[in-house]
């Protein structure tokens, strides 16, 4: 039944143009009209008992493809590429593209369609040199731009999709400098790959002045100056991304700390002291103003490791009351167990909980990872994947009134 409303329109719009040519001429020749009202019920019959695909055939082949007809192709094979019928489209498509008697605009059209089809199958090479060859025509260069963009990216051709996406934007396509500047991130992952930490450096500081948020970048650059032992760098670069997203902090703060800890032992007693204090009201905001569980856990181990229970168990009961979570809770439950045998069953219990959960999630699809990635694989789109925790306990923040007016003052309390 499914294929039967589908190709309804098809049969009638070949019925409509096989009746069209019969009355529009004065003189037929004999039984033409005939033949054509017969093809007509002999493809309406094939879809009526259940062929489909013979029906399919039999339509296309008597719609013969001259200027009245060609919309009906082209609007056929769309419909065939959006139900997964590449194939058929592709034949469609290259059925018109075939055909002298098209004009230059429709010839474009159904190369732009031919090339939607090879994209939709996965043949980038073939859509590649399609939209490449429609890229100097006036109606369709963005699009094809467009679908070009597209591919690079699923490709992963960084310095295509670069040169790619800085074209539609000159094209007025929109701001892509968010993409401009992941592009610039993967160029320099490949660069560091190589051994090649001036070049990467480079990319990473263009990715900074294509998106000054951009939280790669700045990750990047801060892992470059601690690697080189640039503290004093590391730190300052660990500590934007509290100015760029504050959702990203979980993801630098061990690093953050390794930095400050590595300046403690290269200070004199009266500069480490100075180093240790400043990690801890980092931790301290990361956790009270953020909701940082991790920027917690590491602040529980400082203060168990310097004796200060009382002190830990303080800071825990302020963060349950704020942002309660199994997460916050199983700390609590490892540092102060009431009952030994209960205890251990729900530190099991929320162990297995907090391990199930998927600790990020895509602030615009909603997809849901274990890991980190750049970009959504849900929906594509760059730097949206987040800590969920983070995001959550923000929004409870900014209830409490306890989140940071701006990005300027989180950036101050870092």
């Amino acid at each position: 039944m499914e294929w039967l409303l589908l190709l309804l329109p098809l049969a009638a719009a070949s019925g409509w143009y096989s009746g069209r040519r019969s009355a529009g001429r004065t003189r037929p020749r004999a039984g033409q009209g005939c033949d054509l009202d017969q093809a007509y019920f002999e493809g309406l019959n094939l879809l009526l008992n259940e062929q489909p695909d013979r029906a399919v055939d039999h339509f296309i082949e008597m719609l013969e493809v001259n200027t009245e007809t060609v919309e009906t192709h082209l609007a056929l094979g769309g419909l065939f590429r959006r139900r997964g019928e590449v194939d058929r489209a592709i034949r469609i498509h290259q059925n018109l593209i075939a055909r002298p008697s098209l004009s230059r605009e429709q010839r474009h059209q159904a190369l732009l369609e031919l090339g939607r089809d090879y994209l939709k199958a996965g043949l980038y090479d073939r859509a590649i040199a399609l939209f490449d060859e429609l890229l100097e025509q006036s109606h369709f260069h963005l699009q094809a731009l467009q679908h070009l963009h597209q591919i690079y990216q699923r490709i992963s051709d960084w310095r295509q999709a670069l040169a790619t996406a800085s074209r539609l934007e000159a094209m007025g396509g929109g701001s892509l400098k968010r993409e401009r500047a992941h592009y610039q991130c993967e160029l320099a992952e490949q660069a560091l790959t190589k051994g090649d930490d001036v070049q990467a450096s480079q990319l990473l500081k263009a990715a900074l002045a294509s998106d000054s948020h951009c939280v790669r970048a700045s990750i990047g650059l801060a892992r470059l100056a601690q690697r080189r032992g640039d503290l004093d760098e590391a730190i300052r670069r660990y500590s934007a991304v509290a100015e760029q997203d504050p959702n990203y902090m979980d993801e630098v703060l061990r690093p953050l700390a390794e930095c400050y800890e590595s300046q403690c032992g290269q200070g004199q007693s009266t500069a480490a002291s100075e180093f240790e204090q400043g990690l801890q009201q980092t931790l301290q905001r990361a956790a009270r103003q953020l909701g940082s569980l991790k920027a917690l856990e590491m602040l529980l181990e400082r203060y168990l490791r310097q004796g200060q229970g009382a002190q830990a168990k303080a800071l825990l009961l302020d963060y349950l009351e704020h942002y309660p979570s199994s997460g916050a809770l199983q700390q609590l439950l490892c540092l102060d167990p009431a009952d030994a045998e209960v205890a251990g069953l729900l530190r099991r219990g929320l162990a297995r909980l907090v391990g199930a959960e998927h600790p990020y999630q895509c602030g615009q699809c909603g997809f849901v990872a274990r890991q980190l990635h750049w970009q959504c694989p849900g929906c594509g789109r760059w730097g949206e994947l987040k800590p969920r925790i983070l995001m959550e306990n923000q929004r409870k923040a900014a209830v409490s009134g306890l989140a940071p007016d701006s990005a300027e003052s989180a950036q101050s309390a870092f």
